[in-house]
Parts: C-alpha cells; structure tokens; sequence
C-alpha cells in the first residue's frame, strides 16, 4: 500500500520497475511481472528516462512547471533540430512527453512567442457592459427613489393604525 494515498503504487514497486528496465524489459514484461497496468509503467519509464530515479521517485503531488527558456529549448530542439521527444525529455528533464507535444504544436504554429506565459483568469471589465440610460430611464429611477423615501416614514404610522384599530382602541 501506498503511504502517500493519492498513488497507487509505492515507491518500491516504481524502483523495482527501473531495475527491470534496465535489464532489458519493455513495459508490457514489466507490467505483467509486477502486476500493474501497463499505461502505469510506461508512465513511469518515461519519467525515470527524463530524470532518473529522482524524478521517478518525487512525489510531492505538485505538477511540473517549466520557465519559458526550457520550453523554448526543447521546442526548438525537436522541431527545428530534429531530435526526438524522448531525448528531449531526458535532456531538459521534461517529465512526461503530453506538454512537449503541446510546445512543439504551439512553436510549429505561432513561434517562440506562442509560449510566452499569459496572464491566468479572466480580465477586468470583461462582463457584459450595461447601455446608456436615457434621460428617460434616470427621471423614472429618481421618482422610484423619491417615493419609497416619502412612503418609508408614512409605513410605521400605518402599522401602529392597523394595530389599534384590531385592538380595539382609539383610532
């Protein structure tokens, strides 16, 4: 069992995986001799070829962030230079291949530029903007105003009329 309960697996069962790699057995022995499926497997050669059993073994559950040089490098690398993905990986110490894929579309279509890191959320002023009122529109708000306010003092009096007049005593 797991001591950290978000995984599955424990880090023994990750580090015997890596030894098995290292004798010669591809992802589908090693995941039958452990017992794991072997998308688990792959997933962890991946990470022990990018980075070693460091990176194979951290598990602080927090997602990988990269800066924009080492998503530039490796973008380049693979498009422009012609490396493959698993090289850059293990070069850049890229954890799994699905962001490497992403940089290198987003370089292939707009560039260098296309991975710059853009602002999070949703920017100021962004909801929907409410038409002038006319001359019209603010007169009869002001009226509304001007009658709830003139109503408001008349209400208590109103109450306290109700409240006799059902007691029974002087209006």
């Amino acid at each position: 069992m797991a001591s950290d309960l978000r995984y599955r697996h424990d880090e023994s069962l990750r580090l015997q995986a890596a030894r098995l790699h290292d004798a010669g057995l591809g992802r589908r022995a090693i995941g039958a001799r452990l017992g794991v499926p072997h998308e688990a497997a792959r997933g962890w050669l991946e990470k022990y070829r990018a980075g070693g059993t460091e990176l194979l073994l951290k598990t602080d559950g927090k997602k990988a962030g990269y800066g924009y040089e080492t998503k530039v490098a490796a973008a380049r690398a693979v498009v422009d230079g012609g490396m493959s993905k698993p090289e850059a990986m293990a070069r850049f110490g890229i954890a799994s291949e699905s962001p490497l894929k992403n940089w290198c579309r987003l370089h292939r279509e707009g560039g260098a530029e296309a991975l710059r890191p853009r602002p999070r959320g949703r920017p100021r002023g962004s909801g929907p903007k409410a038409a002038p009122r006319t001359r019209e529109q603010e007169l009869e708000e002001r009226v509304r105003k001007l009658e709830a306010q003139v109503a408001y003092p008349r209400k208590p009096m109103a109450l306290k009329a109700e409240r006799r007049s059902r007691a029974g005593g002087r209006p």
